[in-house]
């Protein structure tokens, strides 16, 4: 950037030790980036310039300081003292007669107020003990804070959800045994403790208010010896028997439920499972022989050939197989929606930890959310109702409350994948990207996208490199921030026009790439959009350097008002 005679007017100021010289439009220093440009929290640039020949005072002592001015306010960097040969102060040295090279880089702690800014130079200027004032020189314009618009709060949390179920179903079993070979039905069988636990339950089911009876099953079974055709017939009888005792028993009780029934010929399930239960010396021989043959007969006759544990066999395993099962499946019917939103407001003991956390999923409004989240803490101490807290909380942009209920939750469950996550969301957003970092780390596995959260995380830290990888075809708002700040513009517009939900960051992206590829349709329209859905982006836009170019355009103007 050309700066008329900068450092000659300054050196010749030196030289003649006088206040009433003034400077002219400077040449010959250089400011990059130009405009100041955000990267990881900083604005940084690099200033160089010349001084001339012969013009730098032997005695003079030039102190050069970057001022970045906002708003009112001021940011300092630090200062480069440049001394002429023959001067006692320390510095860097100017040979007045081969002149040298200016060189300083500034660096501020970025602040949002800066996207209207202007860098100067100021300058503490003396030969020997005469002090010669010079006003600050501006040197550089604005300051682009597109890299700000990468925000935490475009990853979303991940939730923790509640295991309600309005129906959850329960099995009651019993079995009929049967002697070998049989399939008379002994009374003895059906007197037992099995027996009348579900006959009770059938009619507990039937007459329950929140229990109804799903199915009911009767299976029969034979042993897997003996012959197929005898053991299928067994089995069928046993079957129908089991059945017909069970319709008598439903006909009794007034109870109208349909029966399923099937058959099994020959249980070698069941007599695999036996075998594994059991404490049978040998019993692996037995089942290393179930896993090397698969047809029935030559299992039978390989097992028959272990006579060391055939008759333990005989006497231990196989009568157990002999039977028919019955099963009853009931629904026990949980609370109506309306039930649990009335019990939640008014009497949240009644409610179980599913069904308080369920009833928060009931209602979009914050405040009640937050309630019931609440009093699921303070009844169950359960990690989901914190992190349940810790969403509403950085939904509404409260990142204080939400650190602290995500937390609250890893104590709970501290190597928790979502968690780790959400605590890692929560500490970015709060500008500790450190310990965003560290939580991070803990969250392999989770369900939200950690690849997204780590390109917003690298993003903010100014490793563009590093972000590019961890977003990959991620189509979010910051994805296609970065890609701007590569200068990939039909990468970010791709991505922007994939975003699954659009808000007002979107649009605006968009207005930047327009501004970047000269599109003044482009920018003016989402300008538009992205003003319709957050008013703020009017005075953002109204600043932003990105479209300084347009500032004298009467359709812009009109815009940002």
């Amino acid at each position: 950037m050309k700066k008329g005679l900068f450092f000659s007017l300054i050196a010749a100021v030196v030289v003649l030790a006088s206040c009433n010289k003034t400077l002219q439009n400077p040449e010959q220093i250089q400011v990059n980036p130009n405009p100041l440009v955000l990267k990881g929290g900083k604005v940084q640039a690099t200033i160089t310039g010349t001084f001339p020949e012969k013009k730098f005072a032997k005695k003079g002592v030039l102190t050069v300081t970057p001022v970045l001015k906002y708003e009112g306010q001021e940011a300092v960097s630090k200062s480069v003292t440049y001394v002429g040969e023959k001067a006692k102060e320390n510095g860097t040295t100017v040979n007045y007669r081969e002149g040298g090279r200016y060189s300083q880089t500034c660096s501020f702690d970025y602040v949002p107020e800066m996207a209207k800014s202007e860098l100067y130079l100021r300058f503490k200027a003396t030969v020997g003990k005469k002090e010669i004032e010079i006003p600050d020189l501006k040197i550089a314009d604005g300051v682009v804070t597109t890299a700000a618009l990468a925000k935490a709060s475009d990853n979303r949390t991940a939730t923790t959800p509640d295991q309600f179920q309005r129906v959850i179903q329960e099995l009651t079993e019993a079995d009929i045994k049967f002697l070998i070979q049989s399939a008379n039905l002994r009374s003895s069988e059906t007197k037992t403790a099995e027996m009348k636990a579900l006959e009770d339950a059938i009619k507990d089911a039937n007459q329950a208010d929140r229990k109804e009876i799903a199915s009911l099953e009767v299976a029969g079974y034979a042993s897997p010896d003996g012959g197929v055709a005898l053991n299928e017939k067994l089995a069928q009888n046993r079957q129908k028997v089991a059945q017909d005792f069970l319709k008598k028993g439903l006909k009794k009780n007034k109870v109208n439920a349909a029966i399923e029934s099937n058959i099994t010929a020959e249980d070698w399930e069941g007599f695999q499972k036996a075998m594994e239960n059991s404490n049978m010396q040998d019993k692996d021989l037995v089942l290393r022989v179930l896993a090397m043959y698969s047809d029935p007969e030559e299992r039978e006759a390989q097992i028959k050939n272990l006579s060391s544990v055939y008759g333990t066999i005989k006497d231990e395993i196989l009568p157990a197989l002999r039977r028919s099962r019955l099963i009853l499946t009931t629904n026990l019917i949980g609370k109506t929606d309306d039930e649990i939103r009335e019990l939640a407001k008014n009497d949240p003991a009644k409610l179980s930890v599913e069904e308080l956390l369920y009833a928060a999923t009931l209602t979009n409004d914050n405040a009640e959310k937050k309630a019931i989240y609440q009093k699921a803490a303070e009844l169950y101490n359960d990690y989901r109702a914190y992190n349940g807290l810790g969403q509403v909380y950085f939904e509404e942009g409260n990142i204080a409350e939400a650190r602290r209920n995500f937390a609250k939750a890893l104590e709970l469950n501290p190597n928790n994948p979502d968690l780790n996550y959400n605590a890692g969301v929560a500490a970015l957003a709060d500008g500790d990207q450190e310990k965003a970092e560290e939580y991070f780390g803990k969250a392999g596995g989770t369900k939200a996208n950690l690849d997204a959260a780590l390109g917003t995380l690298y993003t903010q830290k100014g490793d563009y490199e590093a972000a590019k990888k961890a977003y990959g075809n991620t189509a979010t708002n910051n994805a296609a921030a970065q890609q701007i700040l590569d200068e990939e513009y039909d990468a970010a517009a791709k991505t922007l026009d994939a975003v699954k939900e659009p808000n007002a960051t979107t649009a605006y992206l968009k207005a930047i790439v327009g501004a970047r590829t000269n599109d003044t349709q482009a920018v003016l329209e989402n300008l538009k959009v992205a003003i319709a859905k957050d008013p703020a982006m009017k005075a953002r836009a109204a600043k932003d350097i990105e479209f300084a170019k347009f500032a004298e355009d009467e359709a812009f103007k009109a815009i940002v008002k």
